[in-house]
Parts: C-alpha cells; sequence; structure tokens
C-alpha cells in the first residue's frame, strides 16, 4: 500500500508562494536539492493541480548538457519516471509522458490507488492537497521551512482542517532550511 505524501517549501509564516504568487525565495541550495531528490525517489506516481502541473513540466526539458548540476539532471530523471494524473477543469491536454487528466479528485479513486500501489503517491499543489487533506486522503506531511517571512500568499495548510500529527524526522541544513516530517495521527 502506497502512502500519500504532501510536502512542499514553505515560508516560516506557513505559505508556499507570496501574495504576488512569487517563490523565488524558496529556491533550494544544492544540499536541500539533493536530500528532496532522494526523498521524492519513494514516490510512483504525482498528483498535480494545474499550476503545479505547470510549474512541474519544466522537469521533462531540462537539457542535459554539462552546465546542468547533476543534482538538477538527477530530479529530472526521477520525475520523468514517475507517472503523472493531472487534476483540472480548465487545462484540455497534458502534455509530457506518463501523464493523465481527470477533471476531480475522487476520494474514493484515491484511496484505492493508495491500496493498490507499491510505491508512494506524492500530492502537490494546495488547493489539490486541501481537498485532500479535507478527505484524510494525506498519509504524511513534509515541511522545507525557509527561513524568511512573506506576509501572506497561498497558505501551505489549508484553513478549516484540524489533524494531529506526529513528528517523524527533522533536519537542519547549512542554509538555515529545516526539513520536519510528520505522519498523520489516527
Amino acid at each position: 500500500m502506497g502512502r500519500l505524501i504532501y510536502a512542499g517549501i514553505v515560508s516560516l509564516d506557513g505559505y508556499i508562494n507570496d501574495a504576488a504568487g512569487n517563490f523565488d525565495w524558496a529556491a533550494p541550495d544544492e544540499e536541500v536539492h539533493a536530500f528532496i531528490n532522494d526523498l521524492e525517489r519513494s514516490a510512483g506516481t504525482y498528483l498535480y493541480g494545474r499550476r503545479m502541473y505547470e510549474v512541474m513540466k519544466f522537469w521533462q526539458t531540462v537539457p542535459q548538457q554539462p552546465d546542468e548540476s547533476a543534482v538538477m539532471l538527477d530530479y529530472a530523471e526521477v520525475w520523468r519516471a514517475a507517472d503523472k494524473i493531472v487534476f483540472s477543469t480548465s487545462l484540455e491536454a497534458v502534455d509530457t509522458p506518463r501523464t493523465r487528466l481527470e477533471r476531480t479528485l475522487d476520494p474514493d479513486a484515491v484511496a484505492r490507488l493508495k491500496a493498490d500501489e507499491e510505491s508512494d503517491l506524492a500530492i502537490g499543489g494546495a488547493t489539490l492537497a486541501a481537498s485532500a487533506i479535507a478527505a484524510g486522503l494525506v498519509d504524511e506531511f513534509g515541511l522545507f521551512l525557509v527561513p524568511f517571512i512573506v506576509g501572506g500568499g497561498t497558505p501551505f495548510f489549508p484553513d478549516g482542517v484540524r489533524a494531529g500529527l506526529r513528528l517523524e524526522d527533522e533536519r537542519r541544513f547549512a542554509s538555515g532550511i529545516v526539513y520536519l516530517r510528520y505522519t498523520s495521527r489516527v
């Protein structure tokens, strides 16, 4: 059975982007990026909202040139190896391999997918994740807390949802970023 994991790079005040939609303050350094790569290897399927998919499909075309860092090329391979499901009512089609389009997140279908998968599933996009969190589908939360306050934007956690969590892992990086991994208390 696969776990559904919601992870992201988050400002210290809890946002994945600022009020203007920017996330330039969140770019991981090589150490953090390599750690993320290792975590992502467990995911056989990514569940994305439209905006997250549009950001992430960059990894399909990362050029294989000497000026690309080894960590960037490694993540591109990890991303390309996984299946992707994009949930969107506005996209007409998806244009990356191993990707299918669904119009809505069906909690029962996601629960069946988790039960049938041997590998983990990763969910990306705050709006999509909010629906999965509200449906009780998320098994694990990973936060990369950046020592930066943005003052507003898109929150990592949705309003109106309460959940008890248990800290399972933590790590500090030289950049000041702190990784926290929580599981849901059932």
